[in-house]
């Protein structure tokens, strides 16, 4: 049985195109690229979400800023009236890039001071003045990579290199991602000590060469079909997004659900299952949003399975 979804195989390549984020700074992992901003804008507090990966607090602790979080709403934007001072960020996540650039510039308006975290919006242009960060691993068969826009650029560094971090990648390639999940584990935990470092040529030159009207159109293919199927079942009203990471799909039995369609080879993670302090709204979407895989290695075919898998589980 064909697996869909978890992590990617070794990207497919055409012929060079250049990057799609070839303005940005090129560094070797996302949560580098705020080591970057903090060091590089001297921040003395960051304010984070609750619902948020802990490796983005683990960051800012390793770099001797201390943190405060806040909620979120029902639209994914920040529950949050704190007076911001000049060294202080707010952290805003743009969830499975559902929010727009119109809201992020009211954002800014309010807060003076934030870093936008687009590691689930790749194709989502950045705004001027407003520091942004992109992660290329959750949208292309990479082992590393993440671009940065700022205005504050100051830092000399030096060049990664990501020669040995390509097991998963090949292995998934060749033999499927369940002989080689390992290997992708045994990456994960390598990348939690890499230090910041400039993008390996490695990881930049499949960029260099991967096929972004593909992947944008086979991406917003995928969500579109799958959100007319399902935007009947789906808790979260969902906005189109150009490119999308997935298709976020919440449901109240969506843990249920999760395991029914794990066992039939479509892979659903659980973002971020152990977190402390979170609101009701954000401990349903740990429990229960599926961020259904529409990616580029998938047709609509795939999508049909996976919607026929769903709608027979709520029958």
């Amino acid at each position: 049985m064909k697996e869909i979804g978890g992590y990617f195989e070794l990207e497919k390549t055409s012929i060079p195109s250049g990057e799609y984020h070839k303005n940005g700074i090129h560094l070797n992992l996302g949560r580098n690229a705020l080591v970057y901003l903090i060091r590089a804008k001297k921040i003395k507090k960051i304010y984070l979400p609750y619902f948020l990966c802990d490796s983005v607090e683990n960051v800012c602790l390793k770099e001797g800023v201390p943190v405060s979080k806040y909620h979120i709403n029902s639209s994914f934007e920040p529950i949050f009236d704190n007076e911001i001072e000049k060294d202080e960020y707010v952290y805003v996540v743009n969830y499975y890039g559902q929010l727009s650039n119109e809201s992020i510039r009211k954002l800014q308006k309010k807060y003076k001071h934030i870093i936008i975290d687009n590691v689930q919006a790749f194709f989502q242009k950045p705004i001027r003045s407003v520091d942004t960060i992109y992660s290329c691993r959750k949208y292309f068969g990479v082992p590393d990579g993440a671009y940065l826009y700022t205005d504050q650029v100051s830092l000399s560094l030096d060049k990664d290199n990501s020669s040995e971090r390509f097991a998963h990648l090949l292995g998934r390639k060749k033999e499927g991602a369940q002989k080689h999940y390992q290997d992708y584990v045994d990456n994960e935990l390598l990348l939690n000590n890499l230090s910041l470092r400039l993008m390996s040529k490695e990881t930049q030159n499949i960029l260099c060469s991967a096929d972004y009207k593909h992947v944008r159109e086979r991406r917003n293919k995928n969500f579109t079909y799958l959100n007319e199927e399902l935007c009947k079942l789906n808790d979260l009203s969902i906005k189109r997004v150009s490119g999308a990471f997935c298709y976020p799909l919440l449901l109240s039995n969506g843990n249920e659900l999760k395991r029914y369609l794990i066992k039939n080879n479509v892979y659903i993670p659980t973002l971020w299952p152990s977190l402390k302090g979170l609101n009701d709204y954000e401990q349903k979407l740990v429990d229960d949003l599926l961020p259904l895989p529409c990616d580029q290695r998938y047709k609509i075919k795939d999508m049909k399975y996976i919607v026929k898998l769903i709608k027979d589980f709520v029958k």
